[in-house]
């Protein structure tokens, strides 16, 4: 399964972006799909992941009730509606998948996407 960011851009703070991702193969519904981002300098950082059905999410604190993660199987597509962004919320942003468990740790995820450059402006 290759994944394909995009969606990434610039934006002012307060703004909203949504990224998509889609994946090739026949087995995306099978496979937790996230979200991950580094900002210049720093470490990849988990964002959000949703479960198989969607039915579960799972977030890290500095986005709760801003992003949203969701997905579409028919699509084969997982999408990050992103608003209310903020200037810490500049960063390259991967998809990843093939995860089988809802987790934050990038280790449990087997796909990568290429990454799409989200910066917010102050």
């Amino acid at each position: 399964v290759q994944l394909q960011a995009s969606g990434g851009g610039l934006v002012q703070a307060g703004g909203s972006l949504r990224l998509s991702c889609a994946a090739s193969g026949r087995t995306f519904s099978l496979y937790v799909m996230g979200w991950f981002r580094q900002a210049p300098g720093k470490e990849r950082e988990f964002v959000a992941a949703i479960s198989r059905t969607g039915g579960s999410t799972y977030y890290t604190d500095s986005v709760k009730g801003r992003f949203t993660i969701s997905r579409d199987n028919a699509k084969n597509t997982v999408y990050l509606q992103m608003n209310s962004l903020k200037p810490e919320d500049t960063a390259v942003y991967y998809c990843a998948g093939d995860a089988m468990i809802l987790t934050s740790n990038p280790a449990a995820y087997n796909r990568w996407g290429q990454g799409t450059l989200v910066t917010v402006s102050s």
